[in-house]
This record gives C-alpha cells, sequence and structure tokens, in this order.
C-alpha cells in the first residue's frame, strides 16, 4: 500500500559562499494544500520557486516552511575601498588646514570605517547571487523530498491500521449477519412474548395473523441490505488503499458510508445482541474515520 499521511517533519542544511543556512518543512492535517513560508529579509525572490516545488510533491496539507541563514566566518581576504579611501584623505587635508592638525598616518587611516572590508562586506554581484539562491533551492527541493518520505512512512503506519479495522468491520458484520435473532422463528417468538405480555392472557393468539405481523416485522428489520454494503464498502477501501494518488477525501467518503449503514442497522435492530454489534460497528467506524482523516 502506497498511501500518505499528512503528517511529517524534515530538516536539510546546506552551505555555499561563506553563508550556511537550514531549511525546515512539517506538515499536520489539512483540507486542502495550504503552504506556510518564513523567509528572511532579501530573500523574498524564492517564495514563487519554493511553492512550485512543494504542489510538484504534495497534495494535501498544511506545510510550514522556514530558511534560516547564518553567516559562516570571514576567509580572511580584505580588500582596499580606494574610493572610501580617497574621500577620507580629502576630508582629512582639509581639517588640516583648517585647524592646522597634524595629518592621520597610513595605519591611522586604515582603521577608519569601510578603508578596508572583508570578504563579507563585499558587494555581491548578481551573478553569485544566483548561484547562490539556486544552491539554496535545491536544498529546499531535498527537504520537501524528504518530508514526502517521512509522510509516506507514516501513511504505512496508517494503512496498517486501518486495513485492520476493515477486518474488525468484517467480523461484526459477519456476526450480524449469524445472529439467530434474525432467523423467523425468533421473530414469531419475541412478538408472541411482546403481545402476551402487553394484553397479561393466556388465551390463544390467532396463528395467522401473529405469522403476518411476524412477516412485516421481520420486513421492517431485516439488515442484508446494509449487511451487503457494509461488504462492498470493504472491498472498494481495499481498492483506494492500493491506488498511487492522493486518496484521502476517497477514504473520507467511505468512512461516510460506513457510518450510513451502521446507522440503518442500529435504528432496525429488533435484538439486543444486533444492537450491540451494530453500536461496537460504529465504534470501529469512528476510529477508522479519525485515522483516514490523516491521510494525504
Amino acid at each position: 500500500m502506497t498511501i500518505s499521511s499528512m503528517t511529517g517533519f524534515a530538516r536539510v542544511d546546506g552551505a555555499n559562499d561563506g553563508l550556511a543556512w537550514t531549511w525546515e518543512a512539517r506538515s499536520v492535517n489539512g483540507r486542502g494544500l495550504d503552504v506556510r513560508l518564513r523567509l528572511p529579509p532579501g530573500y523574498e525572490a524564492l517564495e514563487v520557486p519554493v511553492r512550485e516545488a512543494v504542489a510538484k510533491r504534495l497534495a494535501r496539507g498544511n506545510v510550514s516552511i522556514s530558511l534560516s541563514l547564518e553567516k559562516q566566518q570571514a576567509n580572511g581576504s580584505v580588500r582596499l575601498n580606494e574610493a572610501v579611501l580617497a574621500d577620507v584623505i580629502k576630508a582629512t587635508q582639509r581639517v588640516s588646514e583648517l585647524s592646522g592638525a597634524a595629518k592621520p598616518d597610513a595605519a591611522q587611516l586604515l582603521m577608519i570605517k569601510g578603508v578596508l572590508e572583508t570578504a563579507d562586506q563585499m558587494p555581491e554581484n548578481s551573478e553569485a547571487r544566483a548561484l547562490r539562491e539556486k544552491a539554496i533551492l535545491k536544498s529546499l527541493e531535498t527537504a520537501v523530498d524528504k518530508l514526502g518520505e517521512a509522510r509516506r512512512a507514516e501513511g504505512t503506519r496508517l494503512a496498517d491500521i486501518v486495513s485492520e479495522q476493515l477486518v474488525q468491520i468484517e467480523r461484526l458484520a459477519a456476526e450480524v449477519r449469524a445472529s439467530p435473532s434474525r432467523t423467523p422463528q425468533a421473530i414469531v417468538a419475541r412478538l408472541n412474548d411482546a403481545i402476551t405480555r402487553l394484553f397479561e392472557t393466556t388465551a390463544p393468539l390467532d396463528k395467522e395473523r401473529l405469522h403476518q405481523e411476524a412477516i412485516l416485522i421481520a420486513t421492517r428489520a431485516d439488515v442484508e441490505e446494509e449487511l451487503q454494503r457494509l461488504s462492498a464498502h470493504v472491498s472498494g477501501t481495499r481498492d483506494i488503499l492500493g491506488e498511487t494518488t492522493a486518496v484521502g477525501r476517497k477514504l473520507d467518503f467511505m468512512a461516510q458510508e460506513f457510518n450510513r449503514e451502521a446507522n440503518t442497522l442500529c435504528s432496525k435492530a429488533n435484538a439486543v445482541d444486533v444492537t450491540r454489534l451494530g453500536l461496537q460497528l460504529k465504534t470501529i467506524i469512528d476510529q477508522f474515520r479519525e485515522q483516514v482523516q490523516n491521510v494525504e
């Protein structure tokens, strides 16, 4: 079975040219696909490709994705900003002319902010920026792929649970079908007892009329059609579990159909054992519905 859950988490780290980053992707249940992003300032341009990457890989779920950046230690290379230095020299010359103060030496000039730039302070050209963003997006794709793997692993666990619940539904339906209370003889006996208690008499009853009433009650209380539909729903659900596409909505619909048949069965039940089995059936179906709401 290849179903996927909508619950999962993934984390991927990356680095490029003095910048380290971390993508975190997590998802929970959702009616559709809702992607929420948290990107650092200056990286807003990544939003569209990030959403496209997620939409290609996931069909449903509330997905939260965040990117955090951290500058790595500078590699030690420095550059003289000659334009800044020229401006500083002009300023110091003017100060010296106006005040008579001595001009600063080279060491003092180099200590002025902006005259020397380390590698991480140098302006980044567009080509380097594009390469960095490409590497960041590649890591994002890896993170979403890992999120998909986590969701499929959880989906395998869900498939096992749902399969066991289908077995329980089949078992309970079979017990209802085999109940002795569904035989015409049992229905006649219950009707006879009820009428006897109602009239509090030992007078003999009209067997022909009793038989007719028993037939009517048996017809109204017959749950064979519900049992057949339950069997068909079990078979259909197993087929759905074998599909390779997102099947969560289909399974949710089947849960509603299971519940409809169980409710009808309980309303028709005219014996304690059938009522008891019907209530057990409703409990299992509720558990089934809770599980399939996690399926993509």
